[in-house]
């Protein structure tokens, strides 16, 4: 069974040096960063307490013990929250309710943001939901990152980033496009440890990818929330787009994300094109009949 809490303790105690914490390197080290008994000791906790922690056996650990954790090991906002949710994990669901929880896994999108969704015509705009699930988009978001093409069973972002085989040609940065989605997803598991299809995800995503294993064992953890992202877009060419990813009040697990461009860039001109190509066709109306047609035919039908 994974201990992630252990193993997300140790990432982080490998990355600070003794020199950074006040203490004196003696010898060689077995192992990088600090060792457990430097983490006790500048937390202010017993050796033994701290082992258990990291073997996952801290129950009813306090915020002050956390705090302190956090402190030694230099963790950010992002960083205690994830600490905070992986030592204090919901009460495991029985077998029933699991699956219970999966089969309901499939996020619905309310319709004032649907409406919401197609009102923002000149903005490339989807929903995403747990896992990384894409749940809504616009016309606009369907021609930059074209998601009515994808199969709907596997319409997922992660998925898309890892195992595409046109991923590295659309995203010109890939590697950080890909450290990002890992450190997203590293988020939602510390949220939901006992969801059976995040679980199903990541083991795919392990077995058929190595970068993506490789980055899921490094336990970063981001949010989500705003940078820039270079597209290349196999008809408009490069996109240099910045995103904003706003969690939705009613529904923290869903985030509306939107992509900008600079007024006037040729990003924003070739996003003006993709939304030309994009708009709904006007169908064509009825022509009205001429009265003197109208009169000869209803004379016809007397």
């Amino acid at each position: 069974m994974e201990n992630t809490l252990g193993e997300f303790l140790r990432s982080r105690r490998a990355r600070i040096q003794p020199e950074e914490v006040g203490l004196r390197s003696y010898g060689q080290r077995r192992v990088p960063g600090l060792r457990r008994e430097e983490v006790a000791q500048l937390a202010g906790v017993s050796v033994d307490y701290y082992i258990r922690l990291e073997q996952g056996r801290g129950a009813n650990v306090s915020d002050a013990v956390l705090d302190a954790v956090a402190r030694v090991l230099a963790l950010d906002e992002v960083e205690r929250a994830h600490l905070r949710a992986l030592a204090r994990p919901p009460r495991a669901a029985s077998p029933t309710a699991a699956r219970t929880a999966g089969a309901r896994a499939g996020q619905q999108v309310c319709p004032g943001l649907r409406r919401l969704l197609d009102a923002m015509t000149e903005v490339p705009a989807f929903v995403l939901g747990r896992r990384m699930d894409v749940l809504a988009w616009n016309a606009l978001g369907d021609a930059v990152v074209g998601f009515s093409a994808m199969d709907p069973g596997r319409r997922n972002m992660a998925r898309q980033t890892f195992l595409e085989p046109d991923a590295r040609t659309y995203y010109p940065q890939w590697e950080a496009v890909a450290a990002e989605t890992v450190s997203h997803l590293r988020l939602d598991a510390g949220r939901h440890p006992e969801d059976p299809e995040l679980a199903s995800l990541v083991g795919d995503l392990s077995l058929r990818s190595p970068e993506f294993r490789r980055l899921w064992a490094d336990h970063q953890v981001r949010e989500k929330t705003w940078g820039q992202k270079l597209l290349r877009h196999p008809l408009a060419g490069d996109l240099e787009l910045g995103y904003e990813a706003l969690a939705l009040p009613g529904d923290p697990d869903q985030l509306l994300v939107c992509y900008t461009a600079v007024p006037g860039s040729p990003t924003a001109q070739r996003l003006a094109l993709l939304a030309s190509w994009s708009a709904p066709q006007p169908q064509p109306q009825p022509q009205p009949q001429p009265e003197s047609e109208g009169r000869q035919r209803s004379g016809e039908r007397s």
